[in-house]
């Protein structure tokens, strides 16, 4: 092989390894090439050949590229490699860039072209941006059990599932689908974060093709996609990467630095040439599948040794980040979204990498979520000795750039779902989590929401069953899902709530001192009106409650979370309006006498 060919992998610097390594169908023929520098033999076996090790022996050159070209192999044909390790042992390994692969619980890899002529995306991928100053709002779905009947197999297909998943997006007015991992896994359970497929889209829910379908759709109808990627660890399993020549290939060379906490094997991300097969798995999602951006799981792992703050920063696999996330924004045009699933308060993570930060474009904001949920979980009689869990976010919302998760795994192993995590009734729990809900919408922030949570569902969610649908029939679940239509209505059409979202001169805080009564209200800016925002978490109402203000004008009560239509106990067919006085309150020169509703958040709209 040219080895100018392959400088940029053996560099840590190549983001098409795909074109290089697996197995591409010519006209007449398929070439494999596989790299595995340890190994003393490999042989190309499969359904071409009757799985006869003997007959496509490969051939290895000075850098450790395995490679052959079999004529009788065509599109369709299963395989594996044979191969023979450096202790002599033989074992039959997948193709680590295999485009697809077989339904579990086989596991062989499968000759497929990504050949797609249907694409009919060329606008929208000219026009998506990062969406720092657009409405950005995203619904995470597990595709497997988003919807599921008695008619349907084992798995649901793309096709089955797209137009009533676009209809639902845009109802709700979602702006992004995020989608769990749809690379090839072999543990149902695993959802698809323990990998052995990094190029091999699953074959659970269709072709790959169709899953391009899928995305070509989602794109027409004015939806971004977004996939998780797991780039820190892998499976143990033997058939895949783990050992893949007799040595650590893929994994750490020491047995302490390799062994994750998840009963899988950590990524030497010091590697030049694991560094290459890494930036290619997420630039094949990007470039061939269309897809808008990464949410990249587990990131914490990758900043320190386990993800333990204790054991110091991997420093090499800091430079991976860095090196991946500059080198895919080059490569893209700077418009594709990078996010990272990070729990750590390491700085400057999504700080550009020419700065010195680790180049991500978004942060989930654990520490809002979890605050949060942990404030709305107790008795309103306790919550005032625990005010500032729900004020503490916007000390340090301006450090980066943060998207607040409600998300799949906050809904499932005991945790309870979104709604039942709320204290009280079952009255109570769906009246704090419209008023939740209005504090995730209002507060500054992009967002995340998993499936079910837009329905109040109240199981936990389970990978093998579908989402509640059925609890639409119920008054309650079906007001609360007109309650996030409204709510992401007026997320989506009023830039207060998105526009400038990382800058703080578009949020203002009125009163965030107000523990005796659970109260908290706020101001969001925009450049055609502003909003007040004002959420009580307390089980008391209050009438002719005092706000300052900015600005003088009529202040109109345009979202009450508890209004009839939303089954609250409050009539939404005359809205409060109110003049504001100039009477200095709250460090504002003008003042509005409202009623506030018991667990509830009222949202306020002025004209300038």
């Amino acid at each position: 092989m040219d080895h100018k060919k392959t400088k940029a992998f053996f560099e840590g610097r190549e983001l098409r390894a795909y074109n290089i390594f697996g197995a591409h169908v010519k006209p007449k023929s398929v070439e494999f090439k596989v790299w595995a520098p340890h190994a003393q033999s490999i042989s190309v076996i499969g359904t071409f050949n009757n799985w006869d090790e003997k007959k496509n022996v490969m051939k290895k050159d000075d850098q450790g590229i395995w490679s052959c070209t079999i004529r009788n192999a065509k599109e369709g044909d299963s395989y594996k490699y044979r191969v023979v390790r450096a202790n002599g042992d033989t074992i039959d390994k997948v193709d680590p860039y295999a485009f697809y692969s077989e339904l579990r619980p086989n596991n062989a890899s499968i000759i497929s072209s990504l050949k797609f002529d249907e694409w009919e995306d060329h606008e929208w991928m000219k026009k998506r941006n990062k969406g720092f100053d657009s409405p950005v709002n995203i619904y995470e779905m597990h595709v497997g059990s988003w919807i599921k009947d008695e008619d349907m197999e084992d798995f649901v297909h793309y096709d089955q599932i797209i137009e009533e998943l676009i209809i639902h997006c845009k109802q709700k007015h979602y702006t992004h689908v995020e989608v769990m991992p749809l690379n090839e896994y072999p543990f149902d359970g695993s959802w698809g974060y323990q990998c052995t497929g990094y190029f091999s889209s699953t074959s659970r829910y269709g072709t790959n093709k169709q899953l391009m379908r899928f995305v070509n759709e989602l794109h027409k109808a004015g939806i971004g996609v977004i996939m998780d990627f797991v780039p820190v660890h892998f499976v143990r399993d033997d058939y895949a990467l783990r050992l893949f020549d007799g040595t650590p290939t893929y994994e750490y060379d020491r047995e302490e630095d390799a062994n994750s906490q998840w009963d899988t094997l950590n990524f030497n991300l010091w590697k030049e040439e694991v560094r290459s097969f890494l930036m290619s798995a997420a630039n094949f999602w990007l470039e061939v599948y269309h897809f808008d951006g990464l949410r990249m799981d587990a990131i914490s792992n990758a900043i320190y040794w386990h993800g333990n703050k204790n054991n110091g920063v991997n420093e090499g696999a800091c430079d991976f980040m860095k090196r991946m996330n500059y080198m895919l924004n080059e490569a893209h045009n700077g418009n594709i979204m990078l996010i990272a699933e990070d729990s750590t308060d390491f700085p400057n993570v999504t700080k550009s990498t020419l700065d010195g930060g680790l180049g991500f474009d978004y942060k989930w904001d654990m520490g809002w979520m979890n605050d949060t949920l942990a404030y709305l979980k107790k008795d309103p009689i306790y919550r005032q000795w625990h005010h500032y869990d729900v004020t503490f976010s916007m000390a340090y919302f301006y450090s980066e750039r943060f998207i607040l998760p409600f998300s799949h795994d906050e809904v499932v192993h005991g945790k309870c779902t979104i709604v039942d995590k709320m204290w009280g009734s079952y009255d109570d729990k769906f009246a704090q989590a419209r008023a939740l809900y209005t504090y995730m919408f209002t507060h500054p922030g992009k967002k995340l929401n998993f499936m079910g949570n837009d329905i109040g569902q109240l199981r936990e969610w389970d990978e093998q069953k579908s989402c509640d649908w059925f609890l639409r029939e119920y008054p309650m679940h079906d007001a609360f899902e007109h309650f996030f239509e409204d709510l992401g209505k007026l997320y989506y059409e009023n830039d207060a709530f998105w526009n400038k979202d990382y800058d703080w001169s578009s949020f203002q805080w009125i009163d965030a001192d107000n523990q005796s009564q659970n109260m908290f209200s706020y101001i969001r800016r925009g450049e055609k009106k502003d909003y007040v925002i004002i959420l009580n978490f307390s089980t008391n109402g209050y009438d002719h409650q005092q706000f300052g203000v900015p600005d003088k004008g009529v202040y109109k009560e345009i979202l009450n979370t508890q209004w009839k239509k939303y089954h609250g106990t409050w009539d939404n067919e005359t809205p409060q309006t109110c003049h504001s006085i100039r009477i200095p309150r709250h460090n504002q020169p003008f003042m509005i006498e409202v009623n506030v509703p018991a667990l509830g958040a009222v949202v306020f709209e002025v004209e300038k």
